[in-house]
Formats: structure tokens, sequence, C-alpha cells
């Protein structure tokens, strides 16, 4: 019987943003936020990127509840850092239903969809043309 209360502590979200995935594993404890092996604020040097994956935990008041183990990969820093947040967020959600209210008015269980456009022939990057030369 015991051995089942824990498994069900643990809850397991995926978290996208660009490029980047992160599989987000939530259970109770003091707070500590553990990304690919590393403390978060070791992990995201930026203070910016810190505020933001925990940006779920402020908004739920929880943050001092729970200890966070992510795996992160793909894409760069600013869209590992979404993904982590949106990962969070969704983990908040599956282990309290009743977070859902506060977490979809700050917008923290949508996808952000923006994505990188593709490269076209004939051209340097998505839209940049080349330089244009008259002689």
């Amino acid at each position: 019987m015991d051995l089942a209360q824990t498994r069900q502590e643990v809850v397991q979200a995926t978290g996208r943003r660009k490029h980047s995935v992160a599989r987000v594993r939530l259970k109770p404890g003091r707070g500590e936020i553990i990304v690919n092996g590393k403390p978060v604020s070791e992990y995201f040097g930026r203070k910016i990127l810190n505020i933001i994956v925990r940006q779920p935990l402020v908004v739920t008041d929880s943050a001092d509840k729970f200890d966070i183990i992510v795996r992160v990969q793909g894409g760069g820093v600013s869209g590992q850092a979404g993904a982590v947040r949106h990962g969070i967020a969704r983990a908040l959600q599956l282990y309290n239903p009743d977070l859902r209210t506060p977490l979809k008015k700050a917008g923290l269980l949508t996808r952000d969809p923006r994505m990188k456009e593709r490269h076209k022939y004939g051209l340097k990057k998505a839209r940049r043309a080349p330089q244009y030369s008259k002689r």
C-alpha cells in the first residue's frame, strides 16, 4: 500500500518550446530544481531564465513544496527554459487539477507555437534575399 502511494506522488509531464523538449518529474519535497544533473541556477546562467523556469511555482504558491527533476534536450538555452516552464506547469496541473485555473490565466499551459521559419532556396535565410548589385 505504501509503495502505491509513493508512486502516485511522482508526476511526469513533457514541455516543449521551439526545438526543445523537457521531461519533468515532480514529487513532494523542499523546492530543489535539478536540470540535466545540475541545479537550475547553474544550468541556466542568466537570471531571467531562472525566473522563467520558476514562474509556474510562483503563480501556484508552491515554490518550496516540490522537488523537480528535469531532462531537457534540443534547441538553445532560451527555448529550453521555456520548455522546462511548460513541463512544470503541466506536471503541477496533473498533480493537482485545482491549479489549472491560475496556470491557464497566466498562460503557462499553452504551448508556444512559434517556430523558426524554414530556409528557402535562392535566399540567404528564410526571407533575406541576396544583396542586390547594380553593376
